[in-house]
């Protein structure tokens, strides 16, 4: 791969953001005997890895770009080692140690997913992920348009009672007060006939109409005809000198 040198020089000592940087030590290749050289400073901007002689130094020593090639921790003489190890036959990998264990795990991340590779397996499964939500989303208007253009259901009708047996009104009204029968229009009671009880007869209520269905009424009625009866008799005991 043929870069511009100056334009990658420009682009390694610009203000562009910075995805990670930090110290690291280029090491000899696995089971090689080269002895270590001295720790630079690594900076990461999107696929391309410069590494300075210093934190303040220009321009860059050298560059890595992280195309084709696999991450991954590896046996070495320096500890907390990592392999950039690329597809291509040919080339050797670079093999680097950080300064603690955690410094070594924050550079195999970032650097894994540094390459347009990764970036493109990423926006392939987010638009995946996007088509699925857009599908679910329109099955949802679709299932609340249908409802709303079938309207409410239809009223379901009250059941038929079987023939020969109770009606529903029969059967709700059973134990529930009747109404009294209407009554009639009365005469006034300057035209009632009164009988010996002092009852009004001849059309008017008495204890054996139909139309009587108040027990006070009945009370009155049956409590003064014995009143009666008994002044009657209280009058013929006086007169005939007692019984």
């Amino acid at each position: 791969m043929k870069l511009n040198e100056q334009s990658v020089a420009h682009y390694a000592m610009s203000g562009s953001p910075v995805d990670h940087e930090g110290f690291l030590r280029r090491c000899s290749t696995p089971g090689g005997r080269q002895p270590a050289a001295p720790r630079c400073w690594f900076v990461l901007k999107g696929n391309l890895l410069f590494y300075f002689e210093g934190q303040e130094s220009r321009p860059p020593l050298g560059l890595i770009v992280l195309e084709g090639c696999t991450v991954e921790l590896c046996e070495a003489p320096q500890e907390f080692a990592f392999a950039i190890r690329f597809d291509a036959p040919g080339l050797r990998p670079y093999v680097l140690a950080a300064e603690e264990q955690e410094a070594q795990e924050a550079w195999v991340k970032v650097l894994s997913r540094a390459s347009f590779g990764y970036m493109r397996l990423l926006v392939q499964e987010l638009e995946g992920q996007l088509h699925e939500l857009q599908l679910s989303l329109a099955s949802r208007s679709s299932r609340s348009q249908a409802w709303a253009s079938a309207g409410p259901p239809p009223d379901r009708p009250p059941p038929q009672p079987e023939e020969g047996g109770p009606s529903a009104e029969t059967e709700g009204d059973e134990g529930a007060a009747k109404p009294p029968a209407p009554v009639g229009r009365r005469r006034p009671a300057e035209n009632w006939a009164w009988g010996p009880a002092c009852l009004p007869l001849n059309g008017g209520d008495s204890p054996v109409s139909p139309e009587t269905s108040c027990f006070p009424k009945l009370h009155d009625w049956y409590g003064q005809e014995i009143i009666d009866l008994r002044r009657e008799w209280l009058q013929s005991r006086a007169l005939g000198g007692g019984l």
